[in-house]
């Protein structure tokens, strides 16, 4: 079952929409450039009122990765993102502490071999790539891409996620999970929760044809 992650969450309210919703994971920017970014203080309170099960990632853009780790203790964060160029090395070192996504801009010239050397990590996060940008570019990731690492990976897909397209990336891509933050948004920061509603729903119809898929492909071959 694909399951979803709702990014860029900056206040109480829709905090708990989205848990309400089924989200099983809400992710707190601190990255300083990114509109959508909380400060420590704040992400500690929202932190604090999620429900038993939801996790709380912290989305971090080229921070030492000391700095990293002492936040993410501090907040009890249930994983960090690193979405700028960190290296394996930095995320090696954050995955001694909690588990680490590490995000890739989806470029033409990025190669499998590269997540690859990523040994450490609990999974990818596979975004849209935009020059000067570190997510919530508005637009989608290469999907043909996302699928050939789908296929041995643990994959987070985002870039360019809404109500309207979002059955069509699983059904292509078949993530683990999918990201979502501009996409159920009114305005940068602030979600729409009628549009994370039809987002959930669309995400709950992909699944049911995903599992008939299987189910299809498991008698194929069984009658071989």
């Amino acid at each position: 079952m694909v399951r979803v992650k709702i990014c860029g969450v900056t206040n109480g309210r829709d905090a708990l929409a989205a848990c309400d919703l089924g989200a099983y994971a809400l992710g707190f920017n601190f990255y300083e450039k990114s509109p959508r970014v909380v400060a420590p203080a704040e992400a500690w309170k929202l932190r604090q009122r999620l429900p038993a099960g939801v996790e709380a990632v912290g989305v971090f853009v080229n921070w030492k990765a000391t700095a990293v780790v002492a936040l993410a203790e501090a907040l009890q964060l249930s994983a960090v993102q690193l979405h700028g160029d960190e290296g394996p090395r930095d995320a090696t070192f954050c995955a001694k502490h909690v588990p680490v996504i590490k995000a890739f801009r989806v470029t033409p010239d990025l190669s499998l071999s590269e997540l690859a050397k990523f040994r450490r990590v609990s999974g990818f996060l596979l975004d849209a790539a935009r020059a000067g940008q570190y997510g919530g570019t508005g637009s989608t990731a290469d999907w043909s891409f996302a699928r050939r690492a789908a296929a041995t990976r643990p994959i987070i897909l985002a870039g360019g996620l809404t109500p309207e397209n979002v059955a069509q990336a699983i059904l292509a891509v078949r993530p683990q999970a999918v990201d979502v933050a501009s996409g159920v948004e009114s305005r940068p920061g602030k979600k729409d929760h009628g549009k994370m509603r039809e987002f959930f729903c669309e995400v709950d119809r992909a699944n049911r044809e995903l599992a008939v898929t299987s189910a299809d492909e498991s008698v194929k071959v069984g009658t071989k």
